[in-house]
């Protein structure tokens, strides 16, 4: 069954409705797929019983003639979601074992669309890190690593969600994108990664970091199956009081179209000392495809850029701060009892069930909002934060769609920046400003390097202009012709 590992979601939905295989087939497919590859730890808990269970129920939707738009198709979720049933944990000790009674919107949203969940994907600890180093399970690893030689970093925070389509042991993924949690894991493994603008997908159910850049979004093989996930994950929804209520856009219409005509937005700022050359050449071939397919370059500025990393390392940690204060083994989590007074009960949970960047960020953040430093340090970022939005805002005046590089270089291998924060952060550094601005964002596969890593292009676009992203990453990606495969997927290499 491993030519069906091989299939987009697009043409195994196409292949579903004609029955040239089952759903049940299907999902046996992935099954196998991830004990194939679970040496790169990209799943955290399987749902054997409950993917097959769905599964049969999608064959008796497709013999019925009533088959959903995800009927069938075996999707893996970031430990991030509550998945009623079974054990969301946000790859933390805290929540060891936690099993919600509840299912998340998003994760609702694709059940009702006739997807079969095959289990929870590896991530970092409440969603904070770069490479996924930081969960208790250990760290995702990116098929792409040589066979033989030193394990790369799959990204993060999403790592275990990128790992695991490219690595053909889940059709699609959903992840979740704070400061680049989506966009980089799916540059370093040659996979499509978009965040939507903020408050596209319902952030209830999904375990929160810092509640103003959270948002959820998909993992997929292609720009077509991508829009097909994303239209399914997305919708207002009354429990969430940041849900936007705007309709979405005609993507497919928009990917039909094209960009002839369209402005794109070449932004100074997104070139930086140290970049890797054949990141900035792949640059310059974005520009050429899109020029020659009929779009007109525009050179913009965003002078707030360079504040942005410094801003959200800022206002995510104060949220963390803030968001995590209630797992304190009373109210949630795992609690550590062995005698003592309450405040002991507190600090021996916190200190067992958190690891060391989590401390870190909740430390930071609860500084910035102390007595005396909030006005210094989180107001202030506020302030700078809404010049980063005015700055997109004025270019979105001017050019429909910005193209810049997703990454500054393509992946590492594992354990080599965990001991300088700095380095690490300087990883989200394309990333970043579109969650400070709410605006959506999307990274596309678009070449290698000379080690044959995976490189990808990052298009951003205003906020609820999604069509217009979909319409230059479709482009992107037909330009491309990305065709490389990871020596470690399911099946072998192509």
């Amino acid at each position: 069954m491993s030519h069906l590992l091989d299939l987009t979601a697009v043409q195994a939905r196409a292949a579903l409705e004609k029955g040239d295989f089952t759903s049940v087939e299907l999902t046996k497919a992935y099954l196998d797929a991830a004990e194939q590859t679970k040496d790169l730890n990209n799943y955290v808990a399987m749902s054997e019983d409950k993917a097959l269970a769905m599964a049969a129920k999608s064959d008796e939707n497709y013999a019925a003639g009533k088959a959903s738009a995800l009927e069938g198709l075996p999707i893996g979720v970031k430990d991030l979601f509550a998945t009623q049933g079974v054990t969301t944990t946000a790859c933390s000790a805290i929540l060891k074992n936690f099993v919600p009674p509840y299912e998340s919107t998003v994760t609702s949203h694709l059940w009702s669309d006739g997807a079969v969940m095959l289990g929870k994907l590896n991530c970092d600890e409440f969603a904070m890190g770069s490479a996924n180093e930081t969960s208790v399970f250990g760290p995702a690893v990116n098929p792409y690593s040589p066979v033989g030689g030193a394990d790369l970093a799959a990204g993060g925070s999403s790592g275990g969600s990128a790992s695991s389509v490219a690595a053909r042991s889940s059709i699609m993924a959903t992840g979740t994108d704070t400061g680049g949690s989506i966009r980089q894991p799916a540059a370093f493994c040659g996979v499509v990664g978009m965040k939507p603008t903020y408050g596209r997908c319902s952030r209830w159910g999904i375990v929160a970091f810092a509640s103003s850049l959270d948002q959820a979004g998909p993992f997929t093989r292609d720009v077509d199956d991508s829009a097909l996930m994303f239209q399914s994950m997305a919708g207002h929804d009354p429990k969430d009081s940041t849900s936007a209520t705007q309709e979405l856009p005609d993507i497919s219409g928009a990917m039909a179209a094209g960009v002839k005509g369209m402005k794109i937005g070449i932004p100074s700022e997104y070139q930086m000392d140290g970049m890797d050359e054949t990141i900035i050449k792949l640059w310059q071939d974005g520009q050429a495809w899109l020029k020659d397919a009929g779009a007109e370059l525009v050179e913009i500025s965003l002078p707030h850029t360079k504040y942005a990393l410094p801003v959200y390392y800022i206002i995510a940690p104060a949220e963390a701060s803030s968001n995590l204060a209630r797992y304190d083994g009373v109210r949630y989590g795992n609690r550590i009892e062995e005698g003592g007074s309450l405040d002991d009960m507190y600090e021996m949970t916190r200190a067992a069930g958190f690891g060391d960047e989590v401390q870190r960020r909740i430390l930071i953040g609860t500084y910035a909002l102390s007595a005396g430093y909030y006005d210094a340090y989180y107001l202030k970022a506020q302030k700078v934060r809404r010049l980063i939005r005015n700055d997109f805002d004025e270019a979105f005046q001017s050019v429909d769609a910005i193209l810049t590089p997703a990454t500054p270089t393509a992946a590492f291998p594992l354990g080599v920046k965990q001991a300088d924060p700095i380095t690490m952060y300087l990883n989200d550094v394309f990333t970043v400003p579109a969650n400070l601005a709410g605006i959506p964002g999307m990274s596309v596969p678009a070449g290698v390097n000379k080690e044959g890593l995976p490189l990808g292009l990052q298009i951003l676009s205003g906020a609820f202009a999604e069509d217009k992203m979909y319409a230059v990453a479709k482009e992107i990606e037909r330009s491309a012709g990305f065709a490389a495969t990871p020596s470690r997927k399911a099946g072998g290499a192509s």
